[in-house]
């Protein structure tokens, strides 16, 4: 057997290192220094408190068998921890462990008592001063799969988000990117992907933290000289979830430091999951290593909702609230707001207050007397599905038909009306609209507006036509 501390470490650093990642061994096991060895316990020193805690926490298996191995069943082991302020002259002090009875404590520094003075790791999360690291995951239960409804528009990012909650670092989705525009439900997905990984794997460590806070968090670490706590403390944790990674752009000492958080993570299995209001491909201000490691697992968009989405997204949190309101107030909602749920679901709120504090039934013209004040000046601007959905409803026509080819007399006016109506009452381009009605060119377009406003001037019971529908569709 050997007899020094140091042959007796390096021979353990041999098995250690033979039993875990290579990225894990060099950031926990190489800074280790060995102290000396005096009746069968061998004493190491580790930089800080909060990798002693690690150690303890992770490799304390290993540890008690490496060193019955080298030292027999009477082996022990003991920590001098460095304390970085308590002087150049102060001593680190000692935690003696037991490693081969089979009942050494977890964190056994938990009670283990401290002078005032000595330093704690700095976990950005609680208060300074805690001892022990307790990741609280800033997770809002409100925001699961159970409530995030799912359609063409969303329907790839969430298989992945469901495949990371079940299997976490176990697929090829490491890292998932979410990108996608404002209020489209990035963040929902993200939490309801930590809350799955929850639910499931209670044991891990999830963390979700918006970039800003991270990219603040890094600051006070660098004014307060703990880096390395900083560092440390986000390579323990199992799914790191940072929402708005685009705001790291231009932040080169932040966006460092989080390519070393994320190699760590990556190479040990850990999940990343990362929300952008772009792809990698058009973040601007972003380090080239960094982009290249967003792209090595899934980047999934979430687009704009589709009408059906939009409406099954009003009608869930109906039935979340036990409110019940009229099909055609949620059609109306879910047609004229259609390009962010957040705004829709804040008109939806706002509609909702406004009846009760006034108390009013809720009816189309509330509806529309709310959205004017909520949206203010884009209100007035319907879309192009709504003004399609009345016409063919005034009519009595499928929207199916609409937009399909056929030329039956009908069909055609009305299809030549909801064209006369958008270019009226939208900013939408005449290809746009010809798009909407069944892939028609802007010259048909201008055909439409010109024969509907030329009936209007002949035919009685075509101006009557149009001044239903434009009080059908104008807001009051």
């Amino acid at each position: 057997m050997t007899v020094n501390h140091e042959g007796v470490w390096n021979a353990c650093l041999k098995v250690i290192k033979d039993n875990i990642p290579l990225q894990a061994y060099k950031t926990w096991f190489e800074p280790i220094l060995p102290i000396k060895l005096e009746n069968h316990i061998l004493m190491i020193q580790v930089p800080s408190h909060f990798f002693y805690e690690w150690l303890e926490e992770h490799y304390i298996t290993l540890l008690k068998k490496v060193i019955k191995k080298e030292l027999g069943a009477e082996g022990r082991l003991e920590y001098s921890i460095v304390m970085e302020n308590r002087g150049k002259n102060a001593a680190p002090y000692t935690v003696k462990l037991p490693t081969s009875d089979g009942k050494s404590l977890k964190n056994p520094s938990i009670n283990m008592p401290l002078n005032i003075n000595e330093r704690q790791i700095r976990n950005p999360f609680i208060i300074p001063g805690l001892k022990k690291v307790n990741v609280d995951s800033n997770l809002n239960p409100a925001y699961s799969f159970e409530n995030f409804v799912e359609g063409d528009c969303n329907r790839l990012a969430r298989s992945a988000g469901y495949a990371v909650a079940n299997k976490p670092g176990g697929t090829a989705f490491n890292p998932l990117l979410i990108y996608g525009g404002v209020g489209l439900g990035k963040t929902h997905l993200a939490h309801a992907i930590g809350i799955g990984i929850k639910e499931q794997y209670p044991n891990k460590t999830v963390l979700y933290v918006g970039s800003e806070k991270f990219a603040h968090q890094f600051i006070d670490a660098i004014k307060n000289g703990s880096t390395n706590d900083f560092i440390h403390f986000y390579q323990m944790i199992d799914v790191l979830i940072i929402d708005d990674v685009q705001f790291f752009s231009g932040k080169e000492k932040t966006q460092d430091v989080f390519f070393h958080v994320f190699n760590h993570l990556h190479q040990n299995g850990k999940q990343i999951i990362l929300t952008s209001d772009k792809p990698p491909v058009d973040m601007q201000g972003m380090e080239q290593r960094l982009l290249s490691r967003f792209k090595w697992g899934l980047s999934a968009d979430l687009a704009a909702p589709d009408l059906e989405t939009r409406i099954a997204i009003l009608e869930k949190k109906m039935y979340g609230n036990g409110i019940e309101l009229p099909k055609e107030v949620v059609e109306y909602l879910a047609y004229n707001i259609n390009t962010n749920i957040r705004e829709m679901e804040g008109a939806w709120t706002s509609l909702l207050a406004q009846a009760s504090l006034n108390k009013k039934a809720i009816t189309l013209d509330l509806a529309k007397q709310m959205i004017d004040k909520f949206v203010k000046n884009t209100a007035r601007e319907v879309s192009i599905d709504y003004i399609q959905k009345v016409v063919c409803d005034y009519f009595d026509l499928p929207l199916e038909i609409l937009k399909s080819k056929t030329r039956k007399r009908e069909v055609v006016q009305a299809r030549q009306i909801s064209m006369y109506f958008s270019k009226k009452m939208t900013k939408s381009s005449l290809a746009n609209i010809g798009a909407h009605c069944g892939g028609k060119d802007h010259a048909t377009v201008l055909h439409a507006c010109k024969t509907v406003t030329n009936l209007s001037e002949t035919d009685k019971q075509f101006k009557i036509y149009l001044s239903d529908l434009e009080k059908k569709l104008t807001i009051q």
